[in-house]
This record gives structure tokens, C-alpha cells and sequence, in this order.
């Protein structure tokens, strides 16, 4: 006898079970994988071709049963550590041999949060495709705009410059000990983004796609955001620096589109802001603070509040009104400025009257006659110095405004450039605002009337405050343009007597003047005689 049949006689478990049709189909299957099928050596080799891929899924069938048979094993026996201890083992090596690279995006940086994850998730939001089943919406706390990102689990694709990036939202609960009561811990949610990706991709992913994705993600903030119009809390003046300004939401529905402004002008202060914006690198580079600043000047009801309120919505900007009356000295206005963000608008109205402003000599004089007592004065000194010197650079992306009625009154230590960049007369108005108040108001381009309305609008000055106010009372177009050509008529009439009334005060004043100089001339030349 054969020392195998003895053994397979001594051991009858070991002895090989009856072929079933399928488990001969099988061995069939795995010999035509290994050796080729039969009739492939007759030169069917599209039957030599399907019988090894029957031998392929049967074989990973195969695999797959013995992992799932392996892993319920694992699951029955062994320990939990163990067990993960082995599952690691198995992660790390299929890990080693794959072409993928994860990087994980933490909500949280230590006790902070992660800019790149809020960036992530606000750039993800304009990614996901029609397949999402799931998105998170809200609204928050005095804003106008609804905001959606994606929820748990949800895979959103994205490509840039042709590679495909795949990124998870992963969300983890932990159990945390209380430190309160430590028999009831809590639970939180650790959420973070995984972004898979070829390996040889990593340097492009690190230096172009992560810091676009930080571009795109402010600039989608910017857009979507609801504007603030700040005021100060002077009751809290002297209080934390994040509290001294109080938000309002900023509705003003001005454009430069309504603007009734010379198309000129508009022009160029919408080729200013967008010059001003992206050159960051250059101001850098030129070493002065990211800064502009505007003086808008003009008569009462030119527009210069709606021009504020255009520039902020063009922009984007956050506007901070500023009172300088109500404040005590430069350290409040100090204090103060270091409280305004970035990307926003500073606003002093009527400056010209709304604070006394002294020469610099004058307050050296002051400073030092009054070494005991600190004199308590916001000066020009204190403003210059925000404006153009080291308190300037404690800011980035600022516009400045100031406006006034008498641009004569201002020191011209605040009109050289570098303070106030730009210099805009806001005039009466023009032919070219009327048509645009025209546009606005009565919704026409053009009509029969414009050319002798225009006629009186160039020797007629009146603001365009006056002219929307005479096309809001008409409740039809030729009603309220025949009632506009009156108000012009009576308004140039009125202009005239105001000007005849000021040129007999000033003949008056000048007479006066001369009498006085005659009459001291005479008292010295009889002082003389005596």
C-alpha cells in the first residue's frame, strides 16, 4: 500500500470531499486561470479569455468570503486591543503600497479654529453636485443671507488644473470626561475634512490649490455677507476695544448705477476702488500702509452720503461712522481706530465743522503752558497721525472719507496726498445726473421735455437732492417734468436775489471797512497835529 492511501485511511478528515458541479466548475475555472483553458490550445481564444475572468471573480469571491470569515473570527475571540492592534497592522500595510494621500482639516487648531477649515467648508458649498442628498442650512444672528454646507459623510469632487481632489466631511463623537460631575461625561462632535489625492500631487495641492481655495473662500464671504454701519458706544468708551462700535445692518440701496453724478467721475472713482483693492502686493512692496483716502466736497444734498453708500456696496465694506464732537482726546481716538476691521470704510461727516481743528504750533504752545494739567482735545496732530503716520499701518485694506461743505476751511495739512488721495467735487446737478434721476424716478430714457429741462439745469444751480424731490410729486411723467421745468425757473430767480443779497452785503461790508480805515486814518493824522 501507498504511504498516502494509508494516511488518507488513518485520518478520514483529511480525506477531500466529493466534487459538486459547482466546486468542479470552480477547479476548472482556477486551472484555465493557471494553465489556460483547453480550447484556447485549439485557438478559441475568446473562450480562453472568459474562462479566466470566471477564474478571476471566483478567486476574489473567494478572498473576500475568507476576510469576512476572518474578520467575524476577529470579532468573536479576539480582544478589542487585539483586535485593533491587528487592524492597524492591515491599515498600514495596504496604506504603504496605495497611490493616495489623505490630508486631514481639523475644524479646531489647538484652542482656535482652523482657517483652512472654514475655508474649506465655505468653497465646498459652492461645489456640491445634484447627487447630494444632504446639505446643512442656517441662518445666523442679524444676517440676511442663508448659508449652506454640506452635511456628515457627503463626498463632494472638485478639480483644479486637471487633477481630481476628493474631499470627506468626517464627523467623530467623543466621550468626554466632565469635570463637573464625573460620573455623567458628555459627548462632542469632532468634525474635520479629508481631501484625497495622488501622491505626486502633494507639492501643488500645498502651494496652489489650498491657498486658492483661501481666496476663493474670502472672496465668497465678501460677497455673501450683510454690510454693517458701525457707531460708537461712547457710554462704553473706556471699556474692551470690541465693544466700543455698535453694528446696524447697512440696507442703503445705493449703486453707482443710481448715482446722479457726471459719468466721468463715476468712472473714475469705480477704476480707483478696483486699482485700490489688488494692489496689496504693491503697497507692500512701496512700504505704506494699505490705505485711501477720499474728501468729498461739495454743497448740502450733492450726493455725498449716497456716494458713501455706493462705495461700500460696490466694495463690500463695512462702514464705521465717526463723531469726532463727542470725543475727549487722541488716546480716545486712538482707541477707537485700533477697533476698526479690515476691508472697511471710516466716515468723518462734516469735518470741517465738526471739530475744531488747531495748528500745529499752536498746540506745542498749548502743551507746554499746560505741563500740569493734560489738555483734553482731539487735535490735528492726533488725527494726522492715524492718517499718515505709525497708527496708519495698524490696519489693512482702509478707505478713509471725509466730507465738508467748505473745502476752503480745512488745514492743507490734510489735503496733500498720502491723507487725501483723492479729491471729489460733488456738484450741482448735471444734465447727465438728471437723466440718470430720470431713469430712476420716472423709469424713461428719454422724452420731449429733456432737452429745455437740461437747458435750465446747466444755468440753474440746484442739487440733486432738489431735483428727486420735485419727480417724486408727480404721479405722471409729463406732469412732473412740466412741474421740474417750473421749480428750475423759480429756482433760478431765487439763486439770483440770493446772489444780489450777497453782493450788497459784501459792497456793504466793504464800505464799512473803508469808513473804518478813513476814520483811524484821521485820528492818527490829529494825534499827529496835537
Amino acid at each position: 500500500m501507498e504511504p498516502s492511501a494509508s494516511l488518507f485511511k488513518q485520518t478520514p478528515s483529511l480525506l477531500p470531499l466529493p466534487l459538486s458541479s459547482s466546486s468542479s466548475t470552480a477547479s476548472h475555472s482556477h486551472f484555465t486561470a493557471f494553465f489556460g483553458s483547453p480550447m484556447a490550445l485549439d485557438g478559441s481564444t475568446a473562450e480562453a479569455k472568459l474562462a479566466n475572468a470566471k477564474a478571476l471573480l471566483t478567486a476574489a469571491a473567494s478572498f473576500a468570503a475568507t476576510v469576512v470569515l476572518a474578520r467575524s473570527v476577529a470579532q468573536d475571540l479576539l480582544p478589542p486591543q487585539l483586535r485593533e492592534y491587528f487592524y492597524d497592522g492591515f491599515r498600514s500595510i495596504f496604506t504603504r503600497f496605495s497611490s493616495q494621500l489623505t490630508m486631514v482639516v481639523e475644524e479646531m487648531d489647538g484652542l482656535g479654529p482652523n482657517g483652512i477649515y472654514e475655508a474649506a467648508e465655505t468653497y465646498l458649498a459652492t461645489k456640491v453636485s445634484p447627487s447630494t442628498h444632504r446639505l446643512k442650512v442656517s441662518k445666523p444672528e442679524k444676517e440676511d443671507n442663508i448659508t449652506t454646507t454640506i452635511e456628515s459623510d457627503q463626498e463632494v469632487i472638485d478639480t483644479f488644473n486637471g487633477v481630481k481632489l476628493q474631499w470627506f466631511l468626517v464627523c467623530n463623537q467623543i466621550q468626554r470626561e466632565n469635570f463637573h460631575n464625573p460620573r455623567s461625561p458628555y459627548t462632542s462632535v469632532v468634525r474635520s475634512f479629508e481631501l484625497c489625492f495622488h501622491k505626486k500631487h502633494r507639492e501643488m495641492v500645498l502651494k496652489s490649490y489650498l491657498p486658492y481655495v483661501l481666496q476663493q473662500a474670502k472672496e465668497l464671504k465678501q460677497q455673501a455677507k450683510t454690510l454693517k454701519i458701525f457707531a460708537v458706544d461712547y457710554q462704553n468708551i473706556y471699556g474692551s476695544i470690541s465693544d466700543l462700535w455698535i453694528p446696524t445692518n447697512l440696507d442703503h440701496p445705493a449703486t453707482f448705477n443710481k448715482l446722479a453724478m457726471d459719468s466721468e467721475i463715476k468712472d473714475f472713482i469705480l477704476r480707483d476702488l478696483e486699482r485700490f483693492v489688488k494692489r496689496k502686493e504693491f503697497y507692500r512692496k512701496v512700504g505704506k500702509a494699505w490705505k485711501r483716502g477720499y474728501l468729498l466736497y461739495g454743497p448740502p444734498g450733492t450726493g455725498k452720503s449716497s456716494l458713501i453708500a455706493a462705495m461700500a456696496n460696490y466694495l463690500k465694506f463695512d462702514v464705521y461712522d465717526l463723531e469726532l464732537t463727542e470725543l475727549d482726546c487722541n488716546s480716545d481716538l486712538r482707541k477707537l481706530l485700533m477697533g476698526i476691521a479690515n476691508r472697511s470704510i471710516l466716515v468723518v461727516e462734516d469735518i470741517d465743522c465738526s471739530i475744531q481743528f488747531q495748528d500745529r504750533a499752536s498746540e506745542a504752545k498749548e502743551e507746554e503752558s499746560s505741563s500740569s494739567s493734560r489738555r483734553r482735545a482731539v487735535t490735528l496732530s492726533g488725527m494726522l497721525n492715524f492718517i499718515d503716520g505709525l497708527w496708519s499701518s495698524c490696519g489693512d485694506e482702509r478707505i478713509i472719507i471725509f466730507t465738508t461743505n467748505h473745502k476752503e476751511k480745512l488745514d492743507p495739512a490734510l489735503l496733500r496726498p498720502g491723507r487725501m488721495d483723492v479729491h471729489v467735487h460733488m456738484s450741482y446737478c448735471s444734465p447727465c445726473g438728471f437723466r440718470v434721476l430720470a431713469s430712476n424716478y420716472l423709469g424713461i430714457e428719454n422724452h420731449k421735455l429733456f432737452p429745455e429741462i437740461e437747458e435750465s439745469i446747466l444755468t440753474t444751480k440746484v442739487t440733486p437732492a432738489e431735483v428727486a424731490e420735485q419727480l417724486l410729486k408727480g404721479d405722471e411723467i409729463d406732469s412732473a417734468l412740466r412741474e421740474l421745468i417750473e421749480f428750475l425757473k423759480s429756482k433760478k430767480i431765487e439763486n439770483e436775489e440770493a446772489e444780489a443779497k450777497i453782493r450788497e452785503a459784501e459792497l456793504e461790508a466793504r464800505e464799512k471797512e473803508e469808513e473804518k480805515k478813513k476814520a483811524e486814518k484821521k485820528g492818527e493824522e490829529n494825534g499827529t497835529v496835537a
